[in-house]
Formats: structure tokens, sequence, C-alpha cells
């Protein structure tokens, strides 16, 4: 199985840069809509999961250098969900509101994150037979 790169692995980064992108060059130039409520919510599990993993390896609570299994994946993204849609906007009101449309696209990003990772794993096995 090939090492994965953690921060410097390509989801990871491509997502990071889809971020800046959309930060600094897209959200000013347009008004209320997807590019402003979810693409960064889309964003979030290919671009933070790969950093908690290397958090985890790094303090040992995760053994192998795998790309995210499917547990990891799936529950990571019902904690971010929880957290910044339920307990998050109930705590600090001010800050922001639950939105379901964000867990979608939470989701969203996980299966596609998830396929990737695993598409890639899968044709690292198929050349090393």
């Amino acid at each position: 199985m090939k090492r994965f790169r953690y921060a410097f692995d390509p989801v990871c980064v491509g997502a990071c840069a889809l971020y800046a992108l959309n930060r600094f060059a897209i959200k000013p130039h347009v008004g209320p809509g997807f590019f402003h409520s979810h693409f960064n919510d889309v964003l979030t599990i290919p671009a933070a999961l790969p950093l908690m993993m290397w958090v985890y390896r790094f303090f040992g609570f995760r053994s192998g250098d795998g790309p995210p299994s499917a547990r990891e994946i799936a529950a990571h993204t019902l904690l971010w969900a929880v957290i910044c849609e339920g307990v998050g906007p109930r705590m600090m009101p001010r800050y922001g509101v639950a939105d379901w449309l964000d867990v979608v696209a939470y989701a969203a990003g996980a299966v596609l994150a998830w396929g990737i990772w695993n598409r890639r794993e899968k044709g690292a096995a198929a050349g090393a037979a």
C-alpha cells in the first residue's frame, strides 16, 4: 500500500486550493448562492480530514499510513455535522444557523473524497499484483 501523504495528499491540496480560489476570487464577484453557502462545505472533509488523520497518526491514535477509511470519513462527517449544524448554532447563534443543506454538502464532499482515495488505492493494488 502506498503511504498516504496527509497534508500533501493531492485531494487535500486541491480542496485547499479550491477553498482559497472561492474565498478570494469567486465569492467577491458572485451573489448569494452555492459559492457563498455550500461550496466550502463540500470541501470540508477533503481539506480537513487528512490533517486530522496526521494529528491522530502523530499522537498514536492511528496505526497505519493509508488513506482515511470509510469508517473514519463517515465518523468525521457525522461529527462535523453535529458540531457545526447542531451544537454550534445553539451555543453561538450569532455566528451561524443550522442548515441541513450544509450536511448534504459535507456528505457529498466526503463521498467524492472517499471515491478518489479508494480508486487510487485500488489502482495501486492492481499495479502491484
